[in-house]
């Protein structure tokens, strides 16, 4: 199925990497430990992130929701966004178009 998109891959990827960056737990979808998480400098974390948002926008073209950490990642394919929610808060809306 896929994600339609209209704005430029990377920058798409760059917002999504700026909002996952938020999530508290985002180092248990890729499976690491905490120990493991914080021994990562600043720039490994970003690339580790970078690859989770890949990863993620690619498997909401088949799923249309995914949880990460204590969020949950959404693609709503009629407005044209993935959102992140917390609970029942809006986090971050990344616009495709």
């Amino acid at each position: 199925m896929g994600i339609k998109f209209g704005r430029e891959y990377r920058d798409i990827i760059d917002d999504f990497t700026n909002a996952l960056q938020e999530i508290e737990g985002c180092h248990e979808f890729l499976e690491m430990s905490v120990e493991d998480w914080g021994e990562l400098n600043e720039g490994e974390r970003k690339e580790c992130i970078k690859t989770l948002a890949d990863d993620l926008f690619y498997g909401l073209g088949t799923e249309a929701q995914m949880n990460v950490g204590d969020c949950t990642v959404t693609h709503d394919p009629k407005r044209h966004v993935i959102r992140i929610d917390q609970g029942e808060a809006l986090t971050r809306v990344i616009h495709l178009v």
